[in-house]
């Protein structure tokens, strides 16, 4: 192999790990931006997705996400229970509701 060869050979492997490296880090953000949704959307800290990179950590995260009572799902039991134990509210005077019409019927 010449060396003008080597030199294209050796800038084309150069321009193809710079492109893998590039690809490797938007794939990162991606992954990150992914679960910081996931994590915000269940009622989480959006940090919490950074703990996916941690090998053991991202596990118990993720059992926990899967397993565990989301808190936004604590809030809708609770806002239920609330609701539920409300008396119904009824006008005191049944005057307030607006008179039905008649309806007519015409050949």
């Amino acid at each position: 192999m010449t060396e003008s060869q080597a030199q294209a050979l050796s800038a084309s492997l150069a321009t193809l790990g710079t492109v893998i490296w590039i690809i490797g880090l938007l794939s990162i953000v991606l992954a990150v931006v992914i679960w910081w949704r996931i994590f915000s959307k269940a009622g989480f800290n959006g940090a919490l997705s950074l703990l996916l990179f941690i090998p053991v950590a991202n596990l118990i995260m993720l059992c926990i996400l899967a397993f565990g009572e989301w808190p936004i799902y604590q809030e809708l039991n609770a806002l239920r229970q609330r609701v539920n134990s409300m008396p119904p509210q009824y006008p005191q005077n049944p005057q307030q509701y607006p008179p039905t019409p008649n309806p007519q019927y015409r050949p």
